[in-house]
């Protein structure tokens, strides 16, 4: 007997994209595709395709999942509080899933509920504090730019393993070809995997897009259990 059609309508794009993110983050980025994804879900690959297209479409599903955890903007708030919460619930996002930072390359993040969350309340939060359309944007621009590559520089949730990786390649350079490195490597080991070098360049970024805003204190953010 012919194998019964899965129905579409039961292989959600939240199923779908909780599902790749589950293959990611225990398997890493060589370990999804249609296939693995059709397997972990019980259906066809085909039926992962028709919802998906292909693996652009894919990954957009899992950021645009990603998205509605991202802070509520509440209007009224302090711009530059309310703007390094924004920014840092992203990071804590990205970071926790660095398997999908590997696979987005260069490829831009158009999804809708991303537009929704992080870009259209940010870019509408700078206009209101009195920046040109062209400063707003700029200014989104530079603190998501910051934050996609803090993010993907190592995997956050590994700091051991990055520390070690770090440390066994300096200690097999050649002193005397390396000194600042060879040199300070128990000064180096710390910051290759310490989340406040992102926040405090984020605060810098804050700082010079609006010079009045004061600091919020250090040690406010928390990762997401």
């Amino acid at each position: 007997m012919p194998r019964q059609p899965y129905p579409l309508d039961r292989v959600t794009p939240e199923r779908i994209a909780e599902t790749a993110l589950a293959i990611l983050d225990s398997a890493g980025p060589g370990a999804l595709s249609f296939r693995s994804l059709a397997q972990h879900l019980g259906v066809s690959h085909m039926t992962i395709y028709r919802r998906c297209s292909d693996l652009d479409g894919l990954l957009d599903l899992c950021v645009d999942h990603l998205a509605a955890y991202l802070p509520d903007s509440v209007p009224g708030s302090d711009w530059a509080r309310v703007t390094e919460t924004r920014f840092t619930g992203l990071y804590i996002l990205l970071t926790t899933h660095p398997g999908l930072m590997a696979l987005r390359g260069a490829r831009p993040w158009l999804g809708e509920q991303l537009l929704r969350r992080l870009v259209e309340p940010a870019v509408g939060d700078n206009i209101a504090v009195g920046m040109s359309a062209q400063e707003a944007v700029l200014t989104y621009r530079r603190m998501y730019l910051l934050t996609l590559g803090c993010a993907s520089f190592v995997d956050h949730r590994n700091p051991n393993t990055v520390i070690a990786n770090v440390r066994t390649t300096i200690t097999g350079l050649d002193p005397q070809e390396f000194p600042a490195l060879t040199g300070n490597l128990e000064a180096i080991l710390p910051i290759m995997s310490d989340d406040e070098i992102y926040y405090g360049a984020l605060r810098q970024l804050i700082r010079s897009a609006r010079p009045e805003t004061s600091e919020p204190p250090a040690g406010s953010h928390h990762r997401r259990g």
